[in-house]
């Protein structure tokens, strides 16, 4: 889906002096001190789908490969080498998918927007501050809401539904990651295909496939289309979010053409931003790099009641 149809009554905001409130404003919603945050979702049946679809297709993906081309094939180091690389690459991608999923993308609490709130923050008399009409929210800059994820999202750069999230501040690096990765296994599944072509080809469908060669001749079809097509795909968002990291812009605001109010990062300050800090090391391209094992047990909550956290 793209991105102008996602990007679609993004956000609604208006100005707001200091010392003012909204009307209707509520007390922003706080988790304490020793409670973990509870896990980050979004119920949106077009979303849900688009996420299932990708998963189904990474396993078809996987199955063709290790079922018909590799595990018939007479070389055993070609299957073994081949099939840890494949599957080893496709774990990758599907972790880079979850996290990219369920981590919090930078959401601005909701309800913020109180008299209280704005006089903590200590602002200079007449300076003007944003809140979103739609969540009551403050909106911290470069900032924009969400129709789907019905938040405010820090440097939001769109609403992805193959991810089912919103791509911002907290989880672009793992949006980045799961681009990648299935670019890569995408061309890998190209390579084994136009390999095993050219060999049930000379051996005349022979003993090049446990499946019949009509089976075998679909499924290899199907697999080259899927694989072109999400290679095509992915390496040009890849592409996309690399330009916009190096430029700190995002795709909302390169799209309504914002003048910049904040001073831009350099290239490597943006790059190490988003990976996470420090010089470049297997923790940028490893998507369990940081993750903590979900908690679920019931836990009482602050207000009285049973929750399940992570």
């Amino acid at each position: 889906m793209s991105s102008g149809h996602r990007l679609r009554d993004v956000e609604q905001q208006r100005p707001l002096l200091v010392g003012e409130e909204e009307p209707g404003a509520k007390e922003v919603e706080r988790i304490p001190l020793g409670e973990t945050k509870r896990l980050w979702f979004i119920p949106d049946c077009c979303g849900i789908v688009c996420a299932f679809i990708t998963w189904f297709l990474v396993f078809y993906a996987d199955f063709v490969v290790t079922f018909v081309m590799l595990l018939p094939s007479r070389s055993f180091w070609y299957a073994v080498v081949n099939g840890v690389l494949f599957n080893s690459l496709a774990v990758l991608a599907l972790a880079s998918h979850l996290r990219a999923m369920l981590t919090d993308p930078g959401a601005v609490p909701k309800g913020n927007a109180t008299k209280k709130y704005v006089e903590s923050l200590q602002l200079k008399p007449g300076e003007v501050i944003y809140k979103c009409a739609k969540c009551c929210s403050i909106k911290p800059e470069r900032a924009h809401h969400c129709s789907i994820c019905k938040r405010c999202i820090r440097k939001m750069d769109h609403h992805c539904p193959w991810v089912n999230n919103c791509v911002g501040e907290k989880n672009q690096r793992f949006f980045v990651l799961f681009t990648m990765y299935i670019a890569v296994i995408s061309s890998h599944a190209l390579a084994l295909c136009g390999y095993q072509f050219i060999t049930c080809v000379k051996v005349q469908w022979s003993e090049c496939s446990d499946f019949s060669p009509p089976v075998t001749m679909l499924l290899m079809i199907f697999l080259c289309m899927e694989s072109l097509l999400f290679f095509t795909f992915t390496a040009v968002m890849f592409g996309t979010q690399l330009h916009s990291i190096c430029n700190d812009e995002t795709e909302i605001e390169r799209l309504k053409n914002e003048k910049p109010t904040w001073e831009r990062q350099t290239r490597w300050a943006g790059l190490r931003s988003v990976f996470g800090g420090g010089p470049p090391s297997l923790r940028w391209i490893n998507p369990f790099a940081g993750l903590k094992l979900p908690t679920l047990l019931p836990r009482r909550s602050w207000r009285g009641g049973a929750e399940f956290s992570v």
